[in-house]
């Protein structure tokens, strides 16, 4: 005989079935949260090995693009500031 319990007008739950479906649910979370990270490591490693390959750290190309951007936006301004002075 099944373990049933009774809830509202003769709604039945296995309860055994139930918890099953709760701890296989469980487990498959389990393995793809460690799937996920496996993904991950393999990705930093990847990432990581190819910026060691790179002739210019990123930070030193952030920097350049930097410093041009801020001189672009200073002569910009100049440019505006003779434009409006005339």
């Amino acid at each position: 005989m099944a373990n049933y319990q009774k809830f509202i007008s003769g709604f039945q739950v296995n309860r055994g079935m139930l918890t099953a479906g709760a701890a296989l649910t469980g487990i498959g979370a389990l393995i793809g949260l460690t799937g996920t990270v496996l993904v991950g490591v393999a990705l930093a490693s990847a990432g990581r090995g190819w910026v060691q390959q790179l002739e210019t750290p990123p930070s030193e190309l952030a920097a350049r693009a930097f410093q041009q951007a801020k001189a672009a936006s200073q002569a910009g301004l100049e440019a505006w500031r003779a434009q409006a002075a005339d």
